[in-house]
Order: structure tokens, then sequence, then C-alpha cells
């Protein structure tokens, strides 16, 4: 596949997308969970997350999928890769994330 001037790299992107999944044994759903796994690993930017979200929200993934996903993948990839894939998710979506949103207390 070659990348012409009239295609843009988006495009191409989403065409490759389409196509492993037509490739891969793994029913949807296992599969966009693995493409998200794998984008907090390599510490994916926002634009990333978007193209796959859409795909995963396609596949019947929720967003306390996600957040399952995000929880079970932190002792392998580290709490901060985690952490920027929160925020990297949020920015890919136009949400900030502030610390005081949160209470970090134990209960």
């Amino acid at each position: 596949m070659s990348v012409s001037e009239e295609e843009p790299i988006f495009d191409v992107i989403t065409e490759m997308t389409f196509e492993t999944m037509e490739r891969a044994d793994l029913d949807p759903r296992e599969l966009m969970m693995a493409r998200l796994a794998a984008l907090v690993g390599v510490d994916a930017p926002p634009a990333s997350y978007v193209t796959n979200l859409a795909a995963a929200e396609d596949a019947g993934l929720s967003a306390e999928d996600v957040r399952s996903l995000l929880i079970a993948v932190s002792p392998i990839v580290g709490t901060p890769r985690v952490v920027a894939a929160v925020s990297n998710i949020g920015k890919g979506l136009g949400i900030t994330f502030q610390p005081e949103d949160h209470d970090f207390t134990a209960e």
C-alpha cells in the first residue's frame, strides 16, 4: 500500500486498522481490548486513542471496560503509563482532568 498526497495518513491508518481486524482471529471486542492495552504500553498520543476508541465503541466496549483494562495493565506497564493514557484519552476526547476533581484519600 503506497501513500499518495490525495490519501491523508489517517485514512491509511483507518484502512490498516480495518484490514487487521478482518485478519485477526479475535472477536472485535477482544481485538479492541488488545489494541487499547497496546496503546497504553507504547504511550500512544491522543489521536491514536481517538482512532481506536471509535472502533472499540463499535465493538461493544464501554467506558467501564476501558477503565477495567487500565486497571488490569497497570501492574505491567506502570502507573505513569496508565496516568498518561488517561490524560491522552481525555485530551483526545476534549476532556481535561484536574487533580482537584478527585478524592485521593483512602477509604
